[in-house]
This record gives structure tokens, C-alpha cells and sequence, in this order.
């Protein structure tokens, strides 16, 4: 094990250059014209300037002093060492849904519960996946990962109505915010949500990415995932679930606590019709039919 560690150090620290080298790049290259991301970018750039920074000066200056190096070393073993765990998990991804996700865990511990039921794809049924599609991003067959059109829509809309916050993330950031990272965070959690959605919509296939989130996402207080949904709301699986059951679940996702199903809330019997038009709407198109079937 002894001589087997350094060269999976090593290994691993080639495939970390590569991978934050290719994220850099797509960034720079993908959101360049992209106002409604010029913020992020910003962040991003000073991030990275104020590392570099960081690293300069410890070299210079401070890896003479003992107790610096000691725990900079440290920092870096953990930080290396989390990566390492992190790739392994995300190729487990191909295979496994997560044991847990720290959505679900915290469920738990704030006395929700957990109530889920792993199923797969074949065995969803279409009509929540176009549900889901039509009322999360349309545009999910054409991205890669972010709609920088509904970003910059939801962008305006906040300043318009600074009481009111919409968002403009994809099903591939929703995915890679739920198996990797945590509700809420701001800028803390949303760099590192860009780095995963990347990282999934580069390996994964679309099936693949809404299989997962299909599975995962939180439907109601405790209720994870589309076959809990139908089993609680519906008493039914989740491939037997009509359009319209399928469009009240999918209305639900913005705020599944505050936006029930059962008993039937304002927000979701208001937003199922619309979802159904844009069901209809998308209905026929190829690129959609193929994910969903």
C-alpha cells in the first residue's frame, strides 16, 4: 500500500490539473459574451487571483516557517484526499444513485423524515420526465449544463422584483447541487456547483443526469424522488402517473415544503396548468422524445 499510494497521488493530481485546466477553459470560452454570468466570472477570476497570490507568497516567504508549512501541507492532504473521494464518487455515479445526499440527510435530522424509492429510468414512464423537463428547463436536451438565456432572464426578473427570486438553473446544476453539494451557500456553494455540473454534463448522458435527478429530488416534506412522490400523493407507480398527477409533482420542485401536492396549494394548482401546455408543446420533439422514452 506503502508504494501503491504516491503513485495514485500522482496519478490523481494529473487528472486534477487536466480537469480544473478543462473547466477554466470552459468557462472562459463558453461564458465569455455571456452578461448574465459576467458576475460569476468575476468572482471566479478574483478567486483564482487571490489563490495564485497565496501561493506566491508562501513560497517566497512563508514555507521557511515550520508551523505554516506543517499546516499548509495538512490542508493540502485533505483537500487532495477529498478530490480523490470525490472522483471516485462520481464515477460510482454511472452505476449507483447516492446512498444519501445531504438534502436527504438533513431531512432527517430536522425531523421530516425520509421517504424514497430508487427506480429506474424505464421504470419512471415518460410523462413525469416531460413533466419535469417542461417545467424545469425546457432547454434541457440543447445545453450543456447551464441556459445562459434563462440566467440572464432570471437576472432581470430579480431586479424588477427584488422580493421575489427566480431562478435560472438547469436540471444538470440542480443534479450536481443534490448528489454533491447542499442547499442555500451563495457564491460558496455556487462555484463549486458550476465546477460539478460541468463535470457531470462532460461524462453523463442527458438520460443519465435526469435519471438521477428524478430519483433524488426533494417532493414534498421528506419525500424524495418520483416513485415516493406517486406512491404519497397518488398511491400508484411512478411510470402509471397520468399527465396531469405528473404536472402537479413537477409544479412542486421550486419549494416542495411550501408548494404541496396534497393538500393541493395555490402555487401548484395555478402553475400544473401551465406545465400541462408546455407538456403539449413539447410533445414531438425529437431531441425531448428521445431523452424521455
Amino acid at each position: 500500500m506503502k508504494t501503491i499510494w504516491p503513485l495514485i497521488k500522482k496519478l490523481f493530481l494529473v487528472i486534477f490539473v487536466i480537469h480544473v485546466g478543462w473547466f477554466l477553459y470552459f468557462v472562459f470560452t463558453n461564458f465569455s459574451d455571456a452578461i448574465a454570468v459576467k458576475e460569476f466570472k468575476w468572482q471566479l477570476l478574483i478567486a483564482m487571483g487571490i489563490a495564485c497570490l497565496l501561493v506566491i507568497v508562501y513560497f517566497i516567504w512563508l514555507k521557511k516557517n515550520n508551523p505554516i508549512k506543517k499546516a499548509v501541507s495538512l490542508t493540502w492532504r485533505i483537500f487532495f484526499t477529498a478530490y480523490i473521494l470525490y472522483f471516485f464518487y462520481f464515477l460510482l455515479g454511472f452505476v449507483f444513485n447516492p446512498p444519501i445526499t445531504l438534502t436527504q440527510l438533513g431531512s432527517v435530522l430536522q425531523g421530516n423524515g425520509l421517504s424514497r424509492d430508487y427506480i429506474s429510468y424505464d421504470a419512471m414512464g415518460s410523462n413525469i420526465k416531460l413533466a419535469v423537463i417542461a417545467s424545469e428547463d425546457q432547454r434541457f436536451p440543447d445545453h450543456d449544463g447551464f441556459d445562459l438565456k434563462a440566467i440572464k432572464l432570471a437576472m432581470k426578473y430579480n431586479k424588477r422584483h427584488p422580493g421575489k427570486i427566480r431562478g435560472g438553473s438547469t436540471i444538470s446544476q440542480q443534479t450536481a447541487k443534490n448528489i454533491f453539494l447542499f442547499q442555500g451557500g451563495g457564491f460558496i456553494r455556487k462555484g463549486p456547483e458550476v465546477f460539478f455540473t460541468f463535470t457531470i454534463e462532460t461524462a453523463w448522458s442527458k438520460r443519465k443526469i435526469l435519471e438521477r435527478y428524478l430519483n433524488i429530488a426533494e417532493m414534498g416534506r421528506g419525500i424524495f424522488g418520483v416513485q415516493a412522490a406517486a406512491k404519497k400523493y397518488f398511491n400508484k407507480d411512478a411510470k402509471d402517473l397520468t399527465r396531469g398527477e405528473a404536472a402537479q409533482i413537477a409544479a412542486c420542485l421550486p419549494n416542495p415544503k411550501k408548494y404541496t401536492v396534497k393538500p393541493l396549494s395555490n402555487y401548484v394548482a395555478n402553475r400544473y396548468d401551465d406545465i400541462m401546455r408546455q407538456m403539449n408543446n413539447l410533445e414531438g420533439d425529437p431531441d425531448i422524445e428521445e431523452i424521455i422514452k
